[in-house]
């Protein structure tokens, strides 16, 4: 019987079905970091638990890190509390860590791909939201929360209800200026911040084909900013090509048998899905947010949407809170809105494919006075790449401060924050109230490209005209 990736990986990890309708699914790895790994230790430590399979957990540090100042005492005390303990839990429970200085440091959903951890055909959990990144690869991804992340501690198993499967198929081919952060706001801007509760979202097309493995991260990332629990991409030859001679990835006869095993796990030509969107990818434009709501997106070209729009009483609410909060006027156009900070980094656009795209452009230009532009690499490998390659000199002379690896503004869990009603032209995941750490802090999601754009020209700004993107692809 034909089947798609995410049966297939469900099945082969399924342990037994529960009582309560349950599977009890076996992890296949297991990533941990400071914020929501030190209860679940404890809890090990109360029920005088171990590890069970300490080789599949691998912990990182991101959240909390400063990236300005990484010297030792941190200027938190909380923090540097938080990375003192993942050292000591561990060292205690025999768990591999990429500490600060370690040279493969850096946000858990970088640092699982570049060391070959995130591989195909695989179950991966960690306690984070954005875990679905990893199914890029053709891994079932998703977050949990702490009371799980004990349980994966000590089992290597946790409790899941079955998803549904929809594939969300983008046909065609994006114009220039049009990248796979603008595809993944399309895409939640039609199905909704909700539309994929209860599902796996399973992307395919031309486009995805034709994307590279961190173009394919990117949009996974996202996948929960539509409501979806996971999100996934068949494995292919550029799924390979990445993860080959990676630190953890299998070695000579080992590679051979593993490729076929992943080749084995893609979802099978003819199966059945619960729904099938279809996209034109020539219908995608760069894209920003406006409101508080990763599916509070429109095309730059566009003007901020009306309450008079709204299908329904609850959407005219939503945009009016959405207004009022952005301090935002219905109708106007969304280019042209000053900016206060510019952010490029994440684990949804901080990686080296995003710093060597926006470097192209932002080459010879300045940051519009005023403007507080960062650059944050995704990881330790990122950041050092970034410096063979030069691209942290065209940042740095561009008026964009360069910082050292981790989570940074995305949700400013350290020193990296918003002050007062700033708003931020970001290249993260989410827009909420108060993300990035001042309560009257406001976000606008876009590519790193258009967070560019934004930043030289001081207004949020369409980057095809600001970088001439469409001679530049002409040429």
């Amino acid at each position: 019987m034909s089947q798609s990736l995410f049966e297939k990986v469900w099945k082969a990890h399924s342990v037994r079905q529960l009582a309560n309708g349950q599977t009890q699914l076996l992890i296949g790895t297991h990533l941990i970091h400071e914020v929501t790994s030190p209860q679940a230790f404890g809890m090990l430590r109360d029920l005088g638990l171990k590890v069970k399979f300490p080789h599949r957990t691998f912990a990182t540090v991101d959240h909390i890190v400063p990236t300005k100042n990484q010297v030792e005492p941190f200027e938190d005390s909380l923090a540097q509390e938080m990375i003192q303990a993942l050292r000591k839990n561990c060292a205690e429970f025999g768990v591999k860590f990429f500490d600060i200085g370690s040279g493969g440091q850096g946000i858990v959903h970088v640092v699982g791909p570049e060391q070959g951890i995130t591989q195909p055909g695989t179950t991966i959990a960690c306690g984070d939201s954005h875990t679905a990144t990893h199914g890029a690869f053709g891994a079932i991804a998703f977050g949990i929360g702490t009371t799980q992340i004990r349980d994966v501690l000590a089992t290597q198993t946790m409790a899941l209800s079955k998803f549904k499967v929809r594939r969300i198929n983008v046909d065609g081919a994006l114009k220039p200026g049009v990248y796979a952060k603008d595809v993944i706001l399309h895409i939640i801007k039609l199905l909704g911040a909700k539309g994929g509760i209860g599902y796996a979202y399973e992307y395919g097309g031309s486009v995805f084909d034709q994307f590279s493995m961190e173009e394919r991260m990117t949009v996974c990332n996202m996948s929960i900013e539509g409501g979806a629990r996971c999100g996934y991409v068949n494995p292919d030859e550029k799924t390979f090509a990445y993860l080959k001679d990676r630190p953890y990835s299998p070695r000579g006869a080992e590679w051979d048998a593993a490729v076929a095993s992943w080749k084995a796990m893609a979802s099978d030509p003819d199966c059945r899905y619960d729904d099938v969107v279809n996209i034109r990818a020539e219908d995608i434009a760069p894209s920003v947010t406006w409101g508080i709501s990763p599916d509070h997106g429109i095309f730059v070209n566009e003007t901020i949407p009306s309450p008079a729009d709204a299908a329904d009483e609850e959407g005219r609410k939503s945009i009016e809170e959405a207004l009022e909060y952005m301090k935002l006027e219905a109708g106007a156009p969304i280019a042209g809105t000053p900016v206060d900070v510019c952010f490029i980094g994440s684990c949804t656009n901080g990686r080296l494919s995003d710093f060597r795209e926006t470097a192209k452009y932002l080459k010879g230009h300045k940051v519009a006075k005023g403007v507080t532009a960062i650059a944050v690499p995704g990881s330790e490998i990122v950041d050092h790449l970034c410096r063979q390659e030069g691209i942290d000199k065209i940042f740095s002379e561009a008026g964009f401060e360069w910082r050292g690896a981790g989570c940074s503004m995305c949700l400013a869990m350290n020193p990296d924050k918003l002050v007062g009603d700033q708003l931020c032209a970001s290249s993260s995941n989410r827009n909420f109230k108060g993300r990035q750490g001042s309560p009257v802090g406001r976000t606008v999601l876009m590519s790193p490209v258009m967070v560019a754009a934004a930043a030289v020209t001081g207004v949020i700004s369409d980057a095809r005209t600001v970088f001439d993107l469409e001679e530049v692809a002409a040429a």
